[in-house]
């Protein structure tokens, strides 16, 4: 018989799961805040059922969790150890994409007694990152070898062509995330030592890395968040080089650089009411927002394409804050959705690139690892960012029904009878990777 599955959650990466489940004949619910996204995923597949919950709808949760077989949380990772008791208790299976927090990681225990897999991280960053990285750390391992360095880079981007705006770039969904990841800090290991890059300085030191695939030459790259402890999580404690970056097309650190000067991306309570977005600068820099005196306080030139960018995007004109924003990173996400979003049928991709050193004695090698994978946004097809986070959970769900992944406890797919079957399917369903050697 047939999985039952339970899905916790309709929201923007939750069609490619479906998707894939169903045309594996698994019976699916899918519950949702939101019914009808749920029933409009289901497509009135005769193996799907959408139902109505809330998440404090405990007792009802309870229930559904008893009467399936695994359950996929795609909840905010907030309430992923709610549901995870949840599944120990019935002895069921649990999936998420989320990062694996203290709280999970102490119910490793419970789910080992319980014979439970609580399978986390298992996206596409986090995910496809840790598959693809551990697969070449474990070969390199495995002929005797030694990792000396390694580096990871992902970007979520608009395919070369979508990428046609000041900014290069697009948002298949709120840029909240993205606006206050640019108020973190981060941390790295070059040449054996520590570096720490404090929030001010996250995109004054981007570097260059090339590509050359599909008409893209090189992009930039900065630091995300601490990188360190990837030595002890991916198995190379003595590693000299460490680095896990974000990538960007070209001069988006030289804007957000001088973003972050301007104390836009601030929480704090403001009177914006009919306010327009110059009102706004002139705020926030202490200047009368007009275009000149905000590139005299980033010490900018008038036409540097810092200021160009921020001008197209409309900081500096009479457009109105709408009445229901209170502080200035909530109205500066607002002009950021309403310009930088995808038209209709618009390719976004993902762009996933490592670098190792690795040695053997007396020679070192080189290896790179790239993959691009593209989607559509706003269209009947799925995006590249929704189908690689979830590909890797659906396939996961379908591997530990069938009993291919055997593990018990609190995981992430960083061990090879996880990681091989998963990567091989996303293989079958397009996700590749390149690789290329060379003696150095």
């Amino acid at each position: 018989m047939k999985g039952r599955i339970l899905v916790l959650g309709a929201g923007m990466v939750a069609r490619p799961l479906v998707r894939y489940l169903l045309k594996h004949d698994f019976m699916l619910t899918v519950a949702s805040r939101t019914v009808s996204k749920a029933e409009s995923m289901l497509e009135g597949h005769q193996n799907g059922k959408a139902v109505s919950w809330l998440v404090d709808e405990t007792d009802r949760l309870d229930k559904m969790i008893e009467e399936h077989d695994i359950v996929v949380s795609l909840l905010p990772y907030a309430y992923h150890v709610m549901v995870a008791e949840i599944a120990i208790k019935h002895k069921k299976h649990m999936v998420t994409t989320s990062y694996v927090k203290p709280e999970m990681k102490a119910l490793d225990k419970k789910a080992k007694d319980k014979d439970v897999l609580i399978l986390n991280e298992i996206g596409v960053d986090p995910g496809i990152d840790h598959m693809s990285a551990m697969r070449i750390i474990h070969s390199i391992q495995n002929k005797g070898g030694k990792v000396e360095v390694f580096h990871s880079f992902t970007g979520a981007l608009p395919a070369p062509e979508a990428a046609d705006n000041p900014f290069k770039y697009k948002f298949s969904w709120s840029p909240k995330g993205v606006v206050l990841a640019a108020k973190n800090d981060g941390r790295y290991l070059k040449n054996g030592e520590e570096i720490y890059i404090p929030t001010e300085e996250l995109f004054a030191y981007p570097r260059e890395i090339e590509i050359l695939k599909d008409g893209i030459n090189k992009l930039e790259v900065y630091p995300n968040r601490d990188s360190i402890p990837y030595k002890e999580l991916y198995g190379i404690p003595d590693v000299s080089g460490i680095f896990r970056g974000t990538l960007r097309y070209s001069g988006w650190c030289h804007l957000w650089h001088n973003i972050k000067k301007l104390n836009i991306l601030n929480e704090n309570k403001l009177d914006l009411k009919g306010k327009v977005y110059a009102d706004l600068i002139a705020m926030v820099t202490k200047t009368n927002g007009k275009r000149e005196d905000v590139a005299a306080f980033l010490s900018l030139s008038n036409d540097d394409p810092a200021i160009e960018k921020l001008d197209w995007l409309g900081l500096f004109s009479n457009k109105p804050i709408p009445n229901t924003i209170d502080n200035a990173l909530d109205a500066f996400v607002n002009l950021l959705l309403e310009k930088l979003s995808y038209k209709p049928e618009e390719r976004d991709m993902i762009v996933m690139k490592h670098e190792f050193v690795a040695s053997y004695n007396s020679k070192k090698e080189r290896i790179t690892s790239l993959m691009l994978y593209y989607g559509y946004v706003n269209s009947k097809k799925d995006s590249a960012v929704a189908l690689t986070v979830a590909l890797p959970a659906a396939i996961a769900v379908r591997l530990i029904h069938e009993g291919k992944i055997t593990r018990r406890g609190v995981w992430i797919p960083v061990v090879e009878d996880i990681y091989n079957p998963v990567m091989d399917e996303l293989e079958n369903v397009g996700v590749k990777f390149l690789e290329h050697k060379e003696e150095i």
